[in-house]
Protein backbone atom coordinates (compact mmCIF):
# COMPACT_ATOMS: atom_id res chain seq x y z
CA UNK A 1 0.00 0.00 0.00
CA UNK A 2 2.81 2.41 0.86
CA UNK A 3 4.62 1.59 -2.40
CA UNK A 4 1.41 2.16 -4.36
CA UNK A 5 0.88 5.52 -2.68
CA UNK A 6 4.46 6.55 -3.38
CA UNK A 7 4.21 5.40 -7.01
CA UNK A 8 0.97 7.32 -7.61
CA UNK A 9 2.37 10.44 -5.94
CA UNK A 10 5.52 10.39 -8.05
CA UNK A 11 3.58 9.73 -11.28
CA UNK A 12 1.20 12.59 -10.55
CA UNK A 13 4.03 14.98 -9.77
CA UNK A 14 5.98 13.94 -12.86
CA UNK A 15 2.94 14.56 -15.05
CA UNK A 16 2.47 17.99 -13.53
CA UNK A 17 6.16 18.77 -14.03
CA UNK A 18 6.06 17.64 -17.64
CA UNK A 19 3.06 19.84 -18.36
CA UNK A 20 4.69 22.72 -16.49
CA UNK A 21 7.95 22.39 -18.43
CA UNK A 22 6.08 22.17 -21.74
CA UNK A 23 4.05 25.22 -20.79
CA UNK A 24 7.24 27.03 -19.77
CA UNK A 25 8.86 26.27 -23.11
CA UNK A 26 5.77 27.53 -24.93
CA UNK A 27 5.83 30.60 -22.75
CA UNK A 28 9.49 31.16 -23.68
CA UNK A 29 8.57 31.17 -27.36
CA UNK A 30 5.65 33.50 -26.68
CA UNK A 31 7.89 35.83 -24.71
CA UNK A 32 10.41 35.93 -27.55
CA UNK A 33 7.64 36.68 -30.09
CA UNK A 34 6.16 39.36 -27.89
CA UNK A 35 9.58 40.90 -27.38
CA UNK A 36 10.07 41.18 -31.15
CA UNK A 37 6.65 42.77 -31.55
CA UNK A 38 7.32 45.22 -28.75
CA UNK A 39 10.65 46.23 -30.27
CA UNK A 40 8.91 47.06 -33.54
CA UNK A 41 6.29 49.14 -31.73
CA UNK A 42 8.62 51.07 -29.43
CA UNK A 43 9.05 53.95 -31.87
CA UNK A 44 5.29 54.33 -32.37
CA UNK A 45 3.89 54.22 -28.87
CA UNK A 46 6.01 53.49 -25.82
CA UNK A 47 4.07 51.45 -23.25
CA UNK A 48 2.92 53.14 -20.07
CA UNK A 49 3.55 50.92 -17.04
CA UNK A 50 0.63 50.29 -14.75
CA UNK A 51 0.79 51.35 -11.14
CA UNK A 52 1.65 48.54 -8.65
CA UNK A 53 -1.67 49.10 -6.87
CA UNK A 54 -3.60 48.58 -10.12
CA UNK A 55 -1.69 45.38 -10.83
CA UNK A 56 -2.35 44.12 -7.29
CA UNK A 57 -6.07 44.80 -7.75
CA UNK A 58 -6.20 42.88 -11.02
CA UNK A 59 -4.22 39.86 -9.84
CA UNK A 60 -4.29 38.00 -6.56
CA UNK A 61 -1.20 37.22 -4.51
CA UNK A 62 -1.12 33.58 -5.61
CA UNK A 63 -1.40 34.54 -9.26
CA UNK A 64 1.48 36.98 -8.94
CA UNK A 65 3.57 34.36 -7.14
CA UNK A 66 2.81 31.74 -9.79
CA UNK A 67 3.77 34.10 -12.61
CA UNK A 68 6.97 35.12 -10.82
CA UNK A 69 8.00 31.50 -10.28
CA UNK A 70 7.19 30.64 -13.88
CA UNK A 71 9.22 33.61 -15.12
CA UNK A 72 12.24 32.61 -13.01
CA UNK A 73 11.86 29.02 -14.19
CA UNK A 74 11.97 30.20 -17.80
CA UNK A 75 14.93 32.49 -17.19
CA UNK A 76 16.90 29.75 -15.44
CA UNK A 77 16.49 27.34 -18.34
CA UNK A 78 14.05 24.43 -18.56
CA UNK A 79 16.78 21.77 -18.53
CA UNK A 80 18.55 22.53 -15.26
CA UNK A 81 15.53 24.05 -13.55
CA UNK A 82 13.55 20.94 -14.49
CA UNK A 83 16.25 18.72 -12.95
CA UNK A 84 16.21 20.76 -9.74
CA UNK A 85 12.41 20.57 -9.66
CA UNK A 86 12.53 16.80 -10.07
CA UNK A 87 14.81 16.47 -7.04
CA UNK A 88 12.29 18.48 -5.04
CA UNK A 89 9.39 16.30 -6.22
CA UNK A 90 11.10 12.98 -5.53
CA UNK A 91 12.39 14.22 -2.17
CA UNK A 92 8.98 15.49 -1.07
CA UNK A 93 7.29 12.27 -2.24
CA UNK A 94 9.65 10.21 -0.08
CA UNK A 95 9.30 12.63 2.85
CA UNK A 96 5.49 12.54 2.76
CA UNK A 97 5.52 8.74 2.54
CA UNK A 98 7.80 8.57 5.59
CA UNK A 99 5.67 11.07 7.52
CA UNK A 100 2.54 8.98 6.92
CA UNK A 101 4.36 5.76 7.82
CA UNK A 102 5.85 7.20 11.01
CA UNK A 103 2.54 8.67 12.15
CA UNK A 104 0.90 5.29 11.63
CA UNK A 105 3.77 3.69 13.58
CA UNK A 106 3.24 5.90 16.63
CA UNK A 107 1.65 3.95 19.48
CA UNK A 108 0.53 4.78 23.00
CA UNK A 109 3.06 2.48 24.66
CA UNK A 110 1.77 3.03 28.20
CA UNK A 111 -1.74 1.97 27.21
CA UNK A 112 -0.41 -1.02 25.24
CA UNK A 113 1.74 -2.17 28.16
CA UNK A 114 -1.23 -1.97 30.51
CA UNK A 115 -3.39 -3.95 28.09
CA UNK A 116 -0.71 -6.64 27.69
CA UNK A 117 -0.22 -6.92 31.44
CA UNK A 118 -3.97 -7.21 32.05
CA UNK A 119 -4.26 -9.80 29.28
CA UNK A 120 -1.43 -11.87 30.75
CA UNK A 121 -3.12 -11.91 34.14
CA UNK A 122 -6.62 -12.67 32.84
CA UNK A 123 -6.23 -14.67 29.63
CA UNK A 124 -2.60 -15.71 29.44
CA UNK A 125 -0.04 -15.37 26.66
CA UNK A 126 -2.46 -16.02 23.78
CA UNK A 127 -4.71 -13.19 24.91
CA UNK A 128 -1.72 -10.83 25.10
CA UNK A 129 -0.56 -11.93 21.64
CA UNK A 130 -4.04 -11.22 20.25
CA UNK A 131 -3.85 -7.66 21.57
CA UNK A 132 -0.46 -7.20 19.88
CA UNK A 133 -1.81 -8.58 16.60
CA UNK A 134 -4.67 -6.08 16.65
CA UNK A 135 -2.39 -3.12 17.41
CA UNK A 136 -0.40 -1.46 14.65
CA UNK A 137 3.11 -0.10 15.03
CA UNK A 138 6.61 -1.44 15.67
CA UNK A 139 6.15 -1.63 19.46
CA UNK A 140 3.27 -4.09 19.15
CA UNK A 141 5.26 -6.15 16.63
CA UNK A 142 8.20 -6.35 19.04
CA UNK A 143 5.89 -7.37 21.87
CA UNK A 144 4.41 -10.12 19.71
CA UNK A 145 7.84 -11.51 18.87
CA UNK A 146 8.77 -11.58 22.54
CA UNK A 147 5.51 -13.18 23.67
CA UNK A 148 5.73 -15.78 20.92
CA UNK A 149 8.98 -17.09 22.48
CA UNK A 150 8.05 -16.84 26.14
CA UNK A 151 8.07 -20.63 26.54
CA UNK A 152 11.80 -20.61 25.65
CA UNK A 153 12.80 -18.51 28.65
CA UNK A 154 13.31 -14.84 29.50
CA UNK A 155 16.81 -14.77 27.98
CA UNK A 156 15.52 -15.86 24.58
CA UNK A 157 12.66 -13.38 24.84
CA UNK A 158 15.10 -10.56 25.57
CA UNK A 159 17.34 -11.48 22.63
CA UNK A 160 14.33 -11.74 20.33
CA UNK A 161 13.07 -8.32 21.41
CA UNK A 162 16.47 -6.73 20.83
CA UNK A 163 16.94 -8.37 17.42
CA UNK A 164 13.48 -7.53 16.16
CA UNK A 165 13.87 -3.99 17.50
CA UNK A 166 16.82 -3.53 15.15
CA UNK A 167 14.69 -4.78 12.26
CA UNK A 168 11.94 -2.31 13.09
CA UNK A 169 14.47 0.51 13.36
CA UNK A 170 15.68 -0.29 9.84
CA UNK A 171 12.11 -0.12 8.57
CA UNK A 172 11.62 3.26 10.21
CA UNK A 173 14.77 4.66 8.58
CA UNK A 174 13.93 3.28 5.15
CA UNK A 175 14.17 5.94 2.44
CA UNK A 176 16.11 8.50 4.47
CA UNK A 177 19.29 7.85 2.50
CA UNK A 178 17.47 8.81 -0.71
CA UNK A 179 16.29 12.07 0.85
CA UNK A 180 19.89 12.77 1.84
CA UNK A 181 20.91 12.11 -1.76
CA UNK A 182 18.41 14.64 -3.11
CA UNK A 183 19.54 17.19 -0.51
CA UNK A 184 23.10 16.83 -1.81
CA UNK A 185 22.19 16.71 -5.51
CA UNK A 186 19.93 19.79 -5.61
CA UNK A 187 22.62 22.44 -4.90
CA UNK A 188 25.10 20.54 -7.11
CA UNK A 189 22.69 20.78 -10.03
CA UNK A 190 22.23 24.46 -9.26
CA UNK A 191 25.98 25.08 -9.22
CA UNK A 192 26.38 23.15 -12.46
CA UNK A 193 23.72 25.30 -14.08
CA UNK A 194 25.52 28.40 -12.82
CA UNK A 195 28.87 27.29 -14.25
CA UNK A 196 27.33 26.42 -17.61
CA UNK A 197 25.44 29.72 -17.61
CA UNK A 198 28.67 31.63 -16.94
CA UNK A 199 30.39 29.77 -19.77
CA UNK A 200 27.53 30.72 -22.07
CA UNK A 201 27.80 34.36 -20.98
CA UNK A 202 31.53 34.45 -21.77
CA UNK A 203 30.85 32.80 -25.12
CA UNK A 204 28.43 35.61 -25.95
CA UNK A 205 31.04 38.19 -24.88
CA UNK A 206 33.62 36.51 -27.11
CA UNK A 207 31.23 36.49 -30.07
CA UNK A 208 30.24 40.12 -29.51
CA UNK A 209 33.88 41.14 -29.18
CA UNK A 210 32.98 43.66 -26.49
CA UNK A 211 32.24 43.47 -22.76
CA UNK A 212 28.71 44.82 -22.54
CA UNK A 213 27.46 45.36 -18.96
CA UNK A 214 23.94 44.37 -19.99
CA UNK A 215 25.18 41.18 -21.63
CA UNK A 216 27.31 40.18 -18.62
CA UNK A 217 24.61 41.07 -16.07
CA UNK A 218 21.95 39.12 -17.97
CA UNK A 219 24.13 36.02 -18.23
CA UNK A 220 25.11 36.12 -14.56
CA UNK A 221 21.48 36.64 -13.48
CA UNK A 222 20.30 33.62 -15.45
CA UNK A 223 23.19 31.52 -14.11
CA UNK A 224 22.55 32.41 -10.48
CA UNK A 225 18.85 31.54 -10.66
CA UNK A 226 19.73 27.85 -10.82
CA UNK A 227 21.98 28.16 -7.77
CA UNK A 228 19.25 29.86 -5.73
CA UNK A 229 16.72 27.24 -6.81
CA UNK A 230 19.04 24.38 -5.83
CA UNK A 231 19.71 25.91 -2.42
CA UNK A 232 15.99 26.47 -1.78
CA UNK A 233 15.21 22.85 -2.67
CA UNK A 234 18.02 21.61 -0.39
CA UNK A 235 16.76 23.77 2.50
CA UNK A 236 13.18 22.49 2.12
CA UNK A 237 14.25 18.85 2.01
CA UNK A 238 16.66 19.37 4.92
CA UNK A 239 13.79 20.62 7.11
CA UNK A 240 11.73 17.52 6.28
CA UNK A 241 14.76 15.28 6.85
CA UNK A 242 15.44 16.72 10.31
CA UNK A 243 11.78 16.33 11.24
CA UNK A 244 11.84 12.68 10.16
CA UNK A 245 15.05 11.98 12.09
CA UNK A 246 13.57 13.55 15.24
CA UNK A 247 10.37 11.54 14.78
CA UNK A 248 12.31 8.29 14.35
CA UNK A 249 14.43 9.01 17.42
CA UNK A 250 11.28 9.50 19.48
CA UNK A 251 9.75 6.23 18.27
CA UNK A 252 13.00 4.32 18.86
CA UNK A 253 13.25 5.66 22.42
CA UNK A 254 9.69 4.53 23.11
CA UNK A 255 10.48 1.12 21.60
CA UNK A 256 13.48 0.62 23.86
CA UNK A 257 11.66 1.79 26.98
CA UNK A 258 8.62 -0.36 26.21
CA UNK A 259 10.81 -3.41 25.54
CA UNK A 260 12.43 -3.09 28.97
CA UNK A 261 9.00 -2.72 30.56
CA UNK A 262 7.76 -5.84 28.74
CA UNK A 263 10.68 -7.89 30.07
CA UNK A 264 9.90 -6.64 33.60
CA UNK A 265 6.24 -7.64 33.18
CA UNK A 266 7.17 -11.13 31.97
CA UNK A 267 9.63 -11.60 34.85
CA UNK A 268 6.92 -10.55 37.27
CA UNK A 269 4.49 -13.05 35.72
CA UNK A 270 7.03 -15.87 36.04
CA UNK A 271 7.66 -15.04 39.68
CA UNK A 272 3.95 -15.18 40.37
CA UNK A 273 3.82 -18.67 38.90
Amino acid sequence: MKKLFLFLAVIGMLLSVASYVAHAQDATDDVATEAQQEESQVAQAPPVPEAPAAVAEKEGGLTVLHKSLKQKFIEGGASFMGAVLLTLIFGLALAFERIIYLNLSTTNTDKLLQQVEDALESGGVESAKEICRNTRGPVASIFYQGLDRIDQGIDIVEKSVISYGSVQMGLLEKGLSWIQLFIAIAPMLGFMGTVIGMIDAFDKIQIAGDVSPALVAGGIKIALITTVSGLIVAIILQLFYNYLVAKIDGIVNKMEDASISLIDILVKQNLKK
